[in-house]
């Protein structure tokens, strides 16, 4: 370069400052304009159809959402993601629903959680197509990463199913998984205590990693340390509304009694609710961008051979590995020509070859053939193991 930056130092010097200067309102800066620009998150609904999902997405968010009842006889599974906007007070969320129509109803359920794999892989296609544009337009862009995943276990009260651990173990790098046991009222509370030791162990025998609460923060690790431990949650949700004192509460009724969805004594939902979209909705975001895009980002430039660090380990600018790999392709276009030109000329020396075989073979024929025309009838000659007949009338 033709000048030369003094960089600072890492020491860097702690200045009060005498007065008033404003940087503390950075912080009211930023909030005001996230408000203004809203929020956005997108949550994948994982789970056999039947499992509760619709009723607990909306439990979660405290409305109703326009959701189609699914079937049982679908021949593969299919995504349907709907997007919605709610606003409380306010703030502005877009929140897109993710729904697997059909998982788990085939008969051959090998090949279940590819469509899933294919969906999250190419919402982060689009996302990194729109950061490559020479014009880019991510303030406006709609993100619809998957941010987190609601992976829905039968209430089984036995052990997962092979169909979760292949599942879940495909998904457990792409995005954030919250194993969740839907219908938790179907079992008493000591199987489901026991149902969630034995999901916890096969998780962890089968190398399946989910999303753990994050407990660097000071101000949330306690709970989160806490929650933590009562993963997968156990959850109940409802469409119906009863009133319960001066409140309008979620129930499901049974002859012997209501289960309250709000109720921690009855089930996990508050557990899950408070987790997921009071405490940690932006950290599932961060770590969707962080973690998993950045993983499918660094393999996708890998592939257009775009590196950091080349053989050596030697820093390589994408500058140096666009042009390596255009000067590799000149070569291999120039390998595949000489080829070509090669085929050409042999072919071209196959062609004459021939040629000189056919005139040296047609010559003496020619010459019997005019001896022949001054006669009449038919003439047969062999010249060379041919053997030529000839219908001099016709020839004539």
């Amino acid at each position: 370069p033709a000048f030369a930056v003094e960089r600072p130092s890492d020491d860097y010097r702690a200045l009060s400052l005498s007065g008033h200067v404003g940087v503390s309102s950075l912080p009211d800066q930023l909030v005001r304009k996230s408000i203004s620009r809203g929020f956005c998150f997108n949550i994948l609904c994982v789970g056999e159809t039947g499992s509760g999902i619709s009723t607990l997405i909306n439990s979660l968010f405290n409305t109703t959402f326009d959701d189609p009842v699914s079937t049982h006889f679908l021949p593969k599974v299919k995504l349907r993601a709907q997007t919605y906007e709610l606003q409380e007070s306010n703030i502005l969320l877009k929140l897109t629903i993710v729904n697997t129509v059909g998982f788990g109803d085939q008969i051959d359920k090998e090949d279940s959680y590819q469509p899933i794999v294919d969906y999250i892989d190419a919402q982060f296609e689009a996302y990194l197509q729109e950061e490559l544009k020479i014009k880019r337009s991510l303030f406006s862009y709609h993100d619809t990463r998957i941010h987190v995943c609601l992976y829905f276990i039968s209430p089984t009260g036995h052990s997962l199913k092979s169909l979760d651990l292949l599942t879940m173990r495909r998904l457990d790098s792409k995005v954030n998984i919250i194993p969740i046991i839907g219908k938790a009222d179907s079992i008493t509370k000591s199987e489901l205590q026991n149902f969630k030791n034995k999901i916890m162990f096969e998780l962890v025998s089968n190398g399946i990693q989910i999303y753990q609460f994050p407990t660097d923060d000071e101000t949330v690790s306690k709970i989160n340390t806490i929650m933590n431990g009562h993963m997968p949650f156990a959850v109940v949700g409802s469409n119906e509304k009863v009133q319960i004192g001066n409140k309008m509460v979620r129930v499901r009724q049974y002859p012997w009694g209501i289960v309250q969805v709000a109720n921690e004594n009855h089930c996990d939902f508050v557990k899950l609710r408070e987790m997921l979209i009071c405490t940690n909705m932006e950290d599932l975001r961060e770590q969707t961008h962080a973690r998993h895009y950045e993983l499918y980002r660094r393999c996708r430039l890998e592939e257009m051979v775009f590196r950091d660090i080349g053989p050596g380990h030697e820093p390589v600018s994408p500058q140096e590995a666009y042009e390596a790999e255009r000067s590799e392709f000149y070569l291999e276009l120039q390998r595949k020509e000489e080829l070509r030109q090669q085929f050409v000329q042999r072919k071209g020396e196959k062609a004459a070859m021939l040629k000189e075989e056919e005139q040296q073979v047609s010559m003496p024929d020619r010459q019997a053939l005019e001896k022949a025309a001054q006669g009449s009838g038919t003439f047969r000659s062999g010249t060379q193991g041919h053997v030529l007949v000839v219908d001099l009338a016709v020839v004539g």
